[in-house]
């Protein structure tokens, strides 16, 4: 990836795989009006990129990200205080947090992160709202909100229960409290776990198989769990009826049955 140290996000394309990576190390990646602009703006751009298979998303120094930058926020606060207009200070969770989340959550291609240090408040959001979760043995998370007399965002109201539960969500929420790396994968948050030192290489690895692999019918799954999440049994059903037929007329289908008789390894085209 390209020095770019002035930059509040880091973006690169790399033989299909895109890597988005917070770049404020100097504030643990807190998320001020630039940062959470940028990252918007990348992970769209991934979503439409033809040639992004999957999506890496990871920050860099010792945190992932400590939520909302409140250095900034208790400014726009003030401001907003001495305005006779109405708050703009909250419209961050329209502009902002919810295209985040909704891009990560409804691209069409898989995302992996890769959670080096701690993830707190919009930044576990952020992590939850990803399909998969590599994360540091010196990783730990805390949902924050209610620390700062807040309710849940970032999806986070969403995306926690289905990843833990909703009592335990509950629980996380209306006591916010470190979740070191190891109970985060006895709850079910983090995929695996690994060396601190390895986080980078293997996240990447998880993120670099999944480019590699048939994106098109990954693109399914994850719209068939969103659906399952949300409707009955009869309806999931017809929703998995539609999906695999569309997955079954695709190239990669094809190329992966040719490859098991040939009993070659298949080269997935993402189509």
């Amino acid at each position: 990836m390209a020095e770019a140290a002035t930059e509040p996000v880091l973006y690169d394309v790399t033989e299909g795989l895109a890597t988005i990576a917070l770049n404020r190390p100097e504030a643990m990646n807190a998320l001020n009006i630039a940062t959470k602009v940028a990252l918007r703006d990348r992970l769209r751009e991934a979503a439409a990129d033809a040639a992004v298979r999957a999506v890496l998303l990871t920050a860099t120094g010792r945190a992932f990200c400590v939520g909302q930058d409140l250095k900034e926020h208790i400014g726009l606060l003030t401001a907003d205080a001495a305005s006779d207009g109405p708050s703009q200070v909250m419209n961050t969770v329209r502009d902002h947090y919810n295209p985040i989340v909704t891009a990560l959550a409804t691209m069409p291609k898989p995302v992996v992160a890769g959670v080096n240090g701690v993830a707190a408040g919009a930044g576990a959001g952020f992590a939850f709202a990803a399909d998969y979760r590599v994360v540091a043995d010196t990783a730990s998370f805390n949902t924050s909100f209610a620390g700062v007399a807040l309710t849940a965002d970032s999806g986070v109201s969403w995306t926690l229960p289905r990843l833990i539960g909703p009592s335990r969500a509950a629980d996380l929420l209306l006591f916010p409290r470190s979740i070191t790396a190891d109970e985060a994968r006895e709850l079910g948050i983090a995929n695996a776990v690994v060396p601190a030192a390895e986080l980078a290489k293997e996240a990447r690895a998880v993120a670099e198989r999944l480019a590699a692999g048939p994106t098109a019918a990954y693109a399914a799954i994850k719209e068939s769990l969103a659906y399952g999440a949300g409707h009955g049994l009869a309806d999931t059903l017809a929703k998995e009826e539609e999906l695999q037929a569309r997955a079954g007329s695709s190239a990669d289908h094809r190329i992966a049955v040719e490859a098991f008789v040939a009993k070659q390894p298949p080269r997935f085209l993402g189509r």
